[in-house]
């Protein structure tokens, strides 16, 4: 594929405190073995990105254990790879990272000495299947600065906490608020866009010169009239891990048939890191029902929908 692949991986979300204080929101366990970074790596692999890096910060031990090995994802290979960076003291820099967009800035020496054309950006904290490969080709038809994957918002979730969009009959972004007060649309974003490498680069550097930090803000929403921004609207499973009750309900979505079938039966599949652990063991007396149980648990109660 014509484009490398960068995975935001660093934020710390203030409604995921009472689990993120010990790893970060892109380590936390989905489906009982899987980890919600796994999602967007999988993606991409299945993509055929063969260059992707994942910008880390906040708690990221546990995500850079899980990452610590590329083969589980199919990145471990001469040509590109999975790179992990995190902030990094120099002689002209001793900032953590201030926002996604100085994320990339501070990675910007990466984007630089990569030659492919285009770039996808993804969050690491979303649970879907995606083939990027149509968003590009949908990116290129429509000739468009930058592409912004999106969705309808499901009805149980609090649409202030997205960046809701909306489009014309032509699929352009008209309008593109960050967690407005009151929506005018049920368009949500994924956090995940497509742009040109280039173009990135000549941006995220406008936005360093002039102070600016945050790509959605800076980026998306200061240039939506100047730049020829597009909607590409999914209506596949789709979710995100912004607060517990969304990692509750997204984790429960897994005890529905079709959600797993959808994502470890059907093609293309879903990888992760494998743990050597033992099979799941069930001491006598122990009762489960409807329930997902990974290797390495020791079951002595009652488990019902969990």
């Amino acid at each position: 594929m014509r484009a490398l692949g960068i995975i935001l991986a660093g934020g710390n979300s203030n409604r995921m405190r009472e689990l993120s204080n010990k790893r970060a929101v892109a380590a936390m366990p989905i489906a009982g073995s899987f980890r919600s970074i796994d999602f967007a790596l999988s993606s991409m692999t299945n993509s055929h990105i063969q260059k992707v890096a994942v910008l880390t910060q906040y708690n990221a031990r546990s995500l850079n254990e899980h990452l610590n090995s590329s083969k589980w994802w199919d990145f471990g290979r001469k040509q590109g790879g999975l790179f992990v960076f995190s902030p990094t003291v120099t002689v002209g820099n001793s900032w953590w990272y201030r926002g996604t967009a100085d994320a990339i800035y501070q990675n910007l020496s990466w984007l630089k000495n990569s030659h492919e054309p285009y770039v996808v950006i993804a969050s690491g904290d979303g649970v879907y299947k995606l083939d990027f490969n149509k968003v590009l080709e949908y990116h290129i038809a429509k000739r468009a600065d930058v592409t912004v994957v999106c969705t309808e918002a499901k009805q149980v979730e609090d649409i202030s906490r997205f960046g809701v969009l909306k489009m014309n009959e032509d699929c352009r972004i008209e309008e593109f608020e960050e967690k407005p007060m009151m929506a005018r649309s049920n368009v949500i974003s994924t956090g995940i866009y497509v742009i040109r490498r280039r173009q990135l680069i000549e941006m995220i550097e406008r936005c360093a010169q002039e102070g600016r930090y945050d790509f959605v803000n800076d980026v998306l929403i200061r240039y939506k009239n100047l730049k020829r921004i597009y909607g590409y609207k999914i209506d596949t499973y789709w979710s995100n891990i912004a607060s517990v009750e969304d990692y509750y309900r997204t984790n429960m979505d897994f005890l529905k048939p079709e959600v797993r079938k959808y994502f470890f039966e059907e093609y293309p599949g879903v990888y992760s890191k494998i743990d050597d652990l033992p099979p799941a063991k069930y001491n006598p007396g122990s009762c489960v029902k409807n329930s997902l149980v990974a290797s390495g648990c020791i079951i002595n109660g009652y488990v019902e929908n969990s």
